[in-house]
């Protein structure tokens, strides 16, 4: 019910790109002066330097490193991931877990980027405070993003899990055929969906760097072609 907006992880990181969080709680408190932002970071000199350059020093806290940031969120109504690159995300799934929406700023190729989360496909500060403001301002909206990011996690299942990794090493172990047969009884992935998705990341890939800007989809058909996108 607080008005408390989380970033967790390795602020440092220049991947992570808590920048964009940081900037988009200026448009933030232009429409609610009663958000909080907590990052919860080791100090970064950076992040602190534009937090006092756009006098956001009263809302935005950093709560340093720690081992249970799960204390932080209880208290927390929206989390935002403005990071570039994930494999899984854990940070995301913790926040899900409890019922906390997320924001994500391209990130639609992890497993668990759908159920509770808001996808924006702009690197924008102004956009990230405008979802964000929604969430914020309408409690009923809140709560439906904070249960469907509850029920989306569901499918973790930790014996299920577990039944998987022993199925894929007893597999390895056992030889090629086993893996092949293991292999063959996942669930596919809809091939259209995974080009739509990759198109969508070349778009941003283009925005992003322009050392990209003539990147197509048929490069990545044949990494060779990658080649000749190598920056100087």
């Amino acid at each position: 019910m607080t008005k408390t907006i989380l970033m967790i992880g390795r602020g440092n990181d220049k991947y992570k790109r808590f920048i964009l969080g940081v900037k988009a709680m200026e448009y933030i408190m232009m429409e609610n002066s009663t958000c909080k932002m907590k990052i919860v970071s080791n100090m970064n000199y950076d992040l602190q330097n534009k937090i006092y350059n756009l006098n956001l020093e009263e809302n935005i806290e950093f709560i340093g490193f720690t081992l249970v940031p799960e204390i932080h969120f209880k208290n927390a109504s929206l989390h935002i991931f403005p990071s570039i690159s994930e494999s899984f995300g854990l940070v995301l799934s913790e926040t899900k877990i409890y019922g906390i929406p997320n924001i994500l700023v391209g990130l639609d190729y992890v497993q668990i980027s759908k159920g509770g989360t808001l996808i924006i496909y702009d690197d924008s500060p102004e956009l990230i405070a405008k979802e964000s403001i929604k969430i914020m301002n309408d409690e009923k909206y809140r709560k439906f993003l904070g249960k469907e990011a509850r029920i989306s996690m569901k499918k973790f299942n930790n014996q299920i899990l577990d039944h998987k990794w022993v199925n894929l090493i007893l597999s390895i172990y056992n030889g090629d055929i086993f893996y092949s047969k293991l292999k063959s009884q996942e669930k596919k992935i809809n091939e259209s969906e995974l080009i739509k998705s990759l198109e969508i990341q070349i778009k941003l890939l283009r925005k992003r760097d322009n050392n990209f800007y003539n990147i197509s989809i048929n490069d990545f058909k044949n990494f060779n072609n990658l080649y000749k996108f190598q920056k100087k």
